[in-house]
């Protein structure tokens, strides 16, 4: 059982071990001594995942349920250990939990930090720790394919049971996809970086922002965030990069090869455009009525904010703390909300919200119409049963998990909503929590070394959508 696990793991660590030397090589371009910091995290990486690799080569046929999840599980978790290494030789983080709180937020694009003082933060370090979140946002999603035909069940499953496109041979196999959407995702890159530099970023912040822009990572090079740039054009720019994150990738291939589609990965993109259309508007309409903005200011910050927060980024470009208790409160629906499957974002994601809405809907009707036959329905189209009952054990496991973990992290110390907004921004992957000490001006660094673990769980928890990591910690997945 073990011998594929640990041989694929071993393959993705070494890739992560060549992804460390690209920020050596920015190190040495930059003219800065600490290239060998970058050299020696790349050595300790390519020497255990090649020892990994070698000695647990075989063949491999089939990839049963079981070594599925492992394979999972061990990958992620052994990929944020490794990735935190650099942290520590540069000195930036004080001991292990800092370093893999940090590695952790990136490789699952959650973008909280413990960084107090980003802007002195050596520029290898800031270009690795974009490079975590570019790794990590296409990562999930090429990892979700290729483990399709084995993971059935949580938000694997949905992915593979909602995809009519791959059902009548739209996108007819795996590998297919995997490399379409690398190239789908390269290419948002490219013209997110572009467009950063017309509009005004130097090639350095571009090429970071872009990395964590179409991620939804939300790592920014500077403390402010985006913020600090206080530029529109620069904040339009991250906007349309966010969004073309939180879409499903292979829509963009559906779109390319039949200039339309059916099916549940299209039908949600218009249903996601317009929830945040109502959102932006919504809060807009609530900032200009309280008079913190006139309209255009309001409708500036809330769509920035609020994209960054539903699409689960994590920047920001003024502190949303401000707006009042009323909006701290709603950017935790945001937070919940999420982008849709598929994509490179977290959170509960939108077709489940389409999916529990309309089961609502068919139960109010038999409610006052018992003996009618009401078919769930998601944009004209029915929903099996075993889609159904997957999305109400998903987010009844996502709710558990929140209640548990708040309850963990306010053991530390915190207080409960600190620990309860902390929670929500670790497992939705949208970063910053609510409140002055974890909010968007503030960095989760005071918090105790345990807190800083439990955490680190919640973002890989929330970046393998709940189920895959907590099945791997259940009796009956060990029984033969």
């Amino acid at each position: 059982m073990w011998q594929p696990v640990l041989m694929i793991s071993g393959y993705f660590i070494s890739v992560l071990g060549l992804a460390m030397l690209f920020p050596a090589i920015a190190d040495i371009y930059y003219s800065q001594a600490t290239w060998s910091h970058f050299f020696t995290s790349a050595i300790v990486s390519l020497f255990i995942g090649f020892s990994l690799f070698l000695a647990n080569h075989t063949k491999i046929e089939k990839i049963t349920l079981q070594q599925g999840y492992l394979l999972t599980v061990i990958s992620w978790f052994s990929i944020a250990f490794l990735a935190s290494i650099p942290f520590l030789l540069f000195g930036v983080c004080d001991n292990l939990a800092d370093a893999v709180f940090e590695a952790t937020s990136g490789i699952s694009t959650t973008g909280a930090t413990i960084l107090t003082d980003i802007d002195n933060t050596p520029r290898a370090i800031l270009f690795w720790r974009s490079l975590l979140n570019g790794l990590g946002g296409v990562g999930i999603v090429v990892f979700a394919v290729a483990l399709l035909p084995f993971l059935g069940i949580g938000g694997i499953r949905i992915f593979q049971r909602e995809n009519s496109d791959f059902n009548d041979k739209v996108l007819p196999k795996i590998s297919y996809i995997a490399k379409r959407i690398i190239i789908v995702y390269v290419l948002l890159l490219v013209l997110t970086t572009a467009g950063l530099k017309i509009v005004g970023m130097d090639w350095f912040n571009a090429i970071n922002h872009a990395l964590t822009s179409v991620s939804t990572g939300g790592f920014s090079t500077k403390t402010a965030s985006v913020g600090y740039f206080n530029n529109f054009k620069i904040e339009f720019v991250l906007m349309l990069a966010m969004v073309a994150g939180s879409l499903p990738l292979t829509w963009y291939l559906v779109i390319w090869r039949h200039g339309e589609g059916s099916g549940f990965r299209t039908a949600q993109v218009p249903f996601f455009l317009k929830v945040l259309a109502c959102y932006i508007l919504g809060t807009a309409f609530w900032l200009t009525l309280i008079g913190k903005y006139d309209l255009w200011q309001a409708l500036r910050y809330a769509s920035f904010n609020i994209i960054s927060i539903t699409t689960s980024t994590g920047y920001f470009s003024t502190d949303y703390m401000l707006w009042g208790a009323f909006t701290q409160t709603i950017f935790i629906i945001f937070a919940l909300t999420g982008g849709c499957t598929g994509s490179t974002s977290g959170g509960i994601k939108i077709f489940r919200w389409q999916v529990i809405f309309a089961y609502l809907k068919k139960s109010f009707i038999n409610a006052t119409e018992p003996n009618r036959i009401t078919p769930v329905k998601v944009a004209g189209l029915a929903v099996d049963d075993t889609i159904i009952n997957s999305v109400f054990f998903f987010v009844s496991s996502f709710i558990f998990s929140i209640v548990i973990l708040t309850f963990l992290l306010a053991l530390t110390g915190l207080d409960l909503t600190v620990a309860f907004s902390g929670i929500i921004g670790c497992i939705t992957n949208s970063g910053p929590g609510v409140g002055n000490l974890i909010g968007p001006a503030g960095s989760f660094a005071p918090l105790s070394d345990t807190a800083k673990w439990i955490c680190s769980f919640a973002m890989l928890l929330g970046r393998l959508e709940v189920l895959t990591v907590v099945v791997v910690f259940t009796r009956s997945f060990w029984k033969k």
